[in-house]
């Protein structure tokens, strides 16, 4: 029989600053690319274990409580940037995205049954929730990608999308086995 914990809601604003503490950290570990100003960098990976471990209402907490932290100048963001400067430059769409990716992976994950979670169908349905949240996430970054530096779709997907998504199915691989793990936990 799964035991239901309930959290305060003091230890949930405390995971909440945790994970964008983690977010933070995941974003310093970047590699820039030479052809686009969009870093290869491990956030999304922070993003997806954001929505999947605190789920559609502290996941976004978390994130909301990243890029304020960033936009009022703390270096939070990849290449330890921090500033309105940042979120209004090419890659501003993709940080407002991990607010919107780690509530659609809320959403998703807390659709699910109590035998879906404890059943294999569990890791299937993280994955998808984690691919939908990525989707949103690139949409909304390659949108304001392309209004901010006038580029045409089709180079926006070459530059900002299509070199990312080897990388960004491992890390979906990743974070659906360590949310399996860690749900329990939180």
């Amino acid at each position: 029989m799964e035991q239901t914990v309930q959290r305060s809601k003091t230890f949930m604003m405390a995971l909440c600053g945790l994970f964008a503490a983690v977010t933070a950290i995941c974003s310093w570990i970047s590699i820039p690319l030479g052809f686009t100003p969009v870093p290869v960098n491990l956030g999304t990976l922070a993003v997806f274990l954001t929505g999947g471990l605190l789920g559609k209402k502290y996941g976004p907490i978390s994130l909301i409580v990243y890029t304020l932290a960033g936009a009022v100048g703390l270096p939070v963001f990849s290449g330890f940037r921090g500033g309105l400067s940042v979120l209004a430059g090419p890659t501003g769409g993709y940080i407002i995205g991990y607010i919107v990716a780690a509530l659609i992976i809320g959403l998703i994950i807390s659709g699910m049954t109590r035998r879906e979670r404890t059943t294999g169908a569990a890791i299937s349905i993280y994955a998808f929730a984690m691919i939908c949240g990525l989707a949103a996430c690139y949409a909304l970054g390659t949108a304001w990608f392309m209004i901010s530096t006038h580029t045409p779709f089709a180079a926006a997907m070459v530059s900002c999308v299509i070199p990312f998504l080897p990388g960004d199915a491992l890390k979906i691989i990743a974070a659906t086995i360590l949310v399996r793990k860690l749900k329990k936990y939180i």
